[in-house]
């Protein structure tokens, strides 16, 4: 029991594997998607979260990225709360002007015999790919030895047409991946049957990432089997991994997708789905969906098909994720061997940063 509120147990009070998986963190020192470029116009700013650190983001009006820490030096508002002006972000109570990596620029009301005080806030490595923007929330050293994962697919004129998802579902990150890669939830998509008759062949942890492979009936619904060529592409094998900290699944090299989650605190993640294809077909016709059609195409699927059967995913971990919190001390019940080895993989990633910030800061006694 957490002995603050009485809840479920923090990290450190944990009695099982379950428990410190609900309760971890994630590794700060990977690159994490944030938020879609297309929602972050030029000349504006928004809040992002990472493990209940607020980060300003905020778009120069030449289309440049910036992230500082989200507080007035002064008086410590949130910079989100305020406006952009050229490259700099102004604080919304005295004006207070900040430049994208951090440093304080001006002081509207300083009387000018005063010097300009010697201000920083921390400021985050910032990239853009996939139509996602990525943030660095670990060392900065570090941001330029770790990689954003590189997939080839999503970029070059012959790209896969791909247009991103987003949800922010009130549920712990490990949950959210135990969900994606536990095929024994059918039931819970037995209207659009995404995956049917799973039957898992592989479960491998390898250095800091799981292999898992399923035989399975993919694309078998009402609506995805008029698109997909069953004839041309063997869906009944899928391969999933998670590598963490994300997530990918691949089909016959035909149907792909990743997932990156970005965890705001115990009990509330933000996911970002890509799902791409090398081709789709016309329904009812074997004859391929032409290329500069398949963004539309996507967009179309995206509405009315992947975005509700997502909800029903998002719907099942909030669920949990409010079972969890009034029975934490139930017993573990598993059957599928993937989420503990997801979940071994999660504690011990997070239980070696805590170690190394144990280091780090008793190296500074």
């Amino acid at each position: 029991m957490n002995l603050t509120t009485g809840g479920p147990p923090t990290f450190e009070e944990a009695g099982n594997l379950r428990q410190q998986a609900r309760s971890a963190g994630m590794d700060p020192n990977y690159w994490y998607a944030v938020e879609e470029v297309r929602h972050v116009k030029p000349g504006t700013v928004t809040e992002v979260i990472f493990w209940k650190r607020s980060i300003a983001l905020f778009r120069g009006t030449d289309g440049s990225f910036h992230a500082i820490e989200n507080r007035c030096a002064h008086r410590q508002l949130k910079l989100s709360l305020g406006e952009v002006e050229d490259c700099r972000l102004v604080c919304q109570y005295h004006g207070w002007k900040y430049d994208g990596n951090g440093r304080l620029a001006e002081i509207p009301h300083l009387p000018p015999e005063r010097r300009l005080p010697r201000i920083s806030l921390r400021s985050y490595p910032v990239q853009v790919r996939y139509g996602l923007i990525w943030l660095f929330p670990g060392e900065p050293e570090q941001a330029e030895s770790r990689r954003i994962p590189d997939i080839p697919e999503l970029e070059g004129p012959a790209r896969w047409a791909c247009v991103p998802l987003s949800f922010t579902w009130s549920a712990h990150h490990s949950m959210v991946i135990d969900n994606v890669s536990d095929f024994s939830h059918a039931y819970l998509h037995r209207r659009y049957r995404p995956f049917d008759d799973a039957s898992l062949t592989r479960c491998e942890t390898v250095g800091d990432s799981v292999h898992v492979a399923y035989d399975t009936q993919v694309g078998r619904g009402p609506v995805s089997r008029l698109f997909v060529d069953h004839n041309r592409l063997d869906t009944n094998h899928m391969d999933l991994c998670f590598e963490y900290p994300y997530q990918w699944s691949n089909t016959d090299d035909e149907i792909k997708h990743w997932l990156f989650v970005l965890p705001i605190d115990e009990r509330t993640t933000r996911t970002f789905f890509l799902f791409y294809f090398k081709s789709l077909k016309i329904p009812l016709l074997p004859i391929r969906i032409p290329r500069f059609a398949m963004t539309t195409v996507m967009k179309i699927s995206n509405r009315l098909l992947i975005s509700p059967l997502l909800a029903q995913d998002g719907f099942a971990v909030e669920a949990e994720q409010q079972g969890y919190e009034q029975h934490w001390d139930a017993p573990p019940i598993e059957f599928n061997r993937v989420v503990q080895a997801f979940q071994n993989v999660t504690v011990r990633k997070w239980e070696e940063y805590l170690a190394r910030q144990a280091q780090h800061d008793n190296a500074d006694v």
